[in-house]
């Protein structure tokens, strides 16, 4: 009788084996790469005309510009949006605390635990920022591979004074050298790819740079005309060109979305502050360009949340197109989740959507974003539906008003109307011309304070975990 078993097991395995592996094969691959405080203006797909980036301008001519994609203000939001597919001041915290950067908690599910469902082998690579914004003072247990990634190689925050070293949850080389980290990530996603060619996979490769502090190979240090800050674009660059050889080499470039963004826009380092202090004089050079935009990181003008997108899948993604409609990192779990056959949450608010029409060029395509919201930290500053922007009138924000130029850092003392079709620098006010479009905008306010929160109140649709006070900020 055990013989007999045995046998029909192993005619049953032969038979759902090719199964499996036809299912594999119909489930695209996923490459993110999140670069660190990169400005709209700064790749030469983008405008620049000071830094070289050739591989992500090849990107560009093979894939999809979007020019009207959003992070959040600051790092640790826009990680958490990405992962979860939600406003950051929605999803739930450790504590139920709300911090500039959240610290993710475990009953979150992120993209890569629905991924790592439907059966992708997962990775993630680079900067954290999701277990505490600390390079020693963070929660193991919410790591990566505690929500949803197989393995991690990386650093747990930002690189504002030194990085340490983790694989997986052990800390592996304290003080790294900062100029080899966006070769050494890319080494690891590589080799990552490389061990799971056979089967579906999602990278999440998040550059630790350009945020400072800076820092550049000597292959690449003094190369670029826009200082060491180009420099270090030049590499990340290049470093995107080593993935897509990678891919190419591999037999994978047909079935692999390759998609590069931003967490956030540049950052403005030309007044007071910890990081000008410390980076002396020249500290204005180490950041980055907003291009035709206004405002910069930790800002709600669109410097602040506008970031370059580009997104690349041969015969997928037609080539050299432009999507101008408004999307955001948020739209990446249930983009993603769609394209796997992977199921979104039922059982909680996702703000993201579908925009694979988008991104396949489907005609008659429109965005499915009603409205997006800008929060600066908790406070709910401006919002967007479609052409139209509504700033909300604010005090002056003494927490980060040295990060933005004089005349983006003051307060607002009456609602602001911008039509950015027109007028991407945020220029000409039209409150006054368009009563209408304001009171239709102050309608999503209303909706999404209700809804997700604000500075002054709990949104009835956050979540909530943890015992204890809910958002004990409020």
């Amino acid at each position: 009788m055990r013989t007999f078993t045995a046998t029909v097991a192993a005619l049953l395995g032969a038979m759902v084996l090719p199964a499996v592996t036809a299912v594999a094969a119909d489930k695209p691959n996923f490459v993110v790469i999140f670069a660190d405080d990169l400005g709209y203006g700064d790749l030469g797909c983008f405008g620049s005309a000071t830094i070289e980036t050739p591989h992500l301008d090849r990107m560009a001519e093979e894939g999809m510009r979007l020019t009207s994609f959003y992070g959040q203000t600051v790092c640790g939001p826009s990680r958490a949006a990405l992962m979860t597919g939600c406003y950051p001041l929605r999803v739930a915290t450790k504590g139920n605390k709300v911090q500039t950067h959240p610290q993710l908690h475990a009953a979150e599910i992120t993209v890569a635990e629905l991924l790592q469902a439907a059966g992708y082998a997962t990775a993630a690579f680079g900067k954290w920022d999701l277990a505490g914004h600390s390079q020693t003072g963070y929660d193991p247990d919410l790591l990566p591979t505690h929500q949803g990634f197989d393995s991690f190689f990386g650093t747990p925050s930002s690189n504002d004074a030194v990085v340490h070293l983790l694989r997986d949850g052990e800390v592996i080389e304290r003080k790294a050298a900062m100029a080899g980290l966006t070769g050494r990530y890319t080494d690891e996603a590589i080799g990552f790819i490389e061990r799971s060619k056979d089967r579906p996979f999602f990278v999440y490769l998040a550059h630790t740079m350009p945020h400072v502090l800076l820092d550049a190979t000597p292959a690449f240090k003094g190369r670029s005309a826009a200082g060491l800050y180009g420099d270090v674009v030049e590499e990340i660059d290049h470093n995107v060109g080593r993935v897509l050889a990678a891919l190419d080499e591999l037999g994978l470039d047909g079935s692999t979305y390759l998609i590069f963004t931003s967490d956030n826009g540049p950052w403005f380092l030309g007044r007071s502050g910890g990081h000008k202090r410390r980076l002396g004089p020249d500290a204005a050079a180490h950041g980055g360009s907003a291009g035709p935009l206004r405002g910069a990181k930790t800002s709600t003008w669109e410097g602040g949340l506008r970031v370059p997108c580009i997104v690349r899948a041969p015969g997928r993604v037609p080539a050299g197109a432009e999507c101008d409609a408004v999307a955001s990192t948020m739209d990446l779990l249930p983009t993603l989740a769609t394209l796997a056959g992977a199921e979104v949450p039922g059982d909680r608010v996702i703000d993201g959507h579908d925009i694979s029409a988008l991104l396949h060029g489907a005609p008659g395509a429109a965005s499915p974003t009603e409205a997006f919201y800008y929060y600066r930290r908790t406070r709910l500053e401006a919002v967007r539906a479609g052409r139209w922007k509504l700033h909300l009138p604010r005090p002056v924000d003494r927490m980060w008003e040295h990060y933005s130029e004089a005349a983006d850092a003051g307060a607002i003392d009456g609602p602001l109307l911008f039509d950015l079709d027109a007028d991407i620098a945020e220029s000409s006010d039209l409150a006054a011309d368009h009563p209408e479009v304001v009171a239709e905008l102050m309608e999503h306010i209303e909706h999404a304070r209700r809804d997700i929160g604000d500075h002054d109140r709990t949104g009835e649709n956050a979540r909530f975990f943890d015992p204890g006070p809910r958002r004990p900020d409020v």
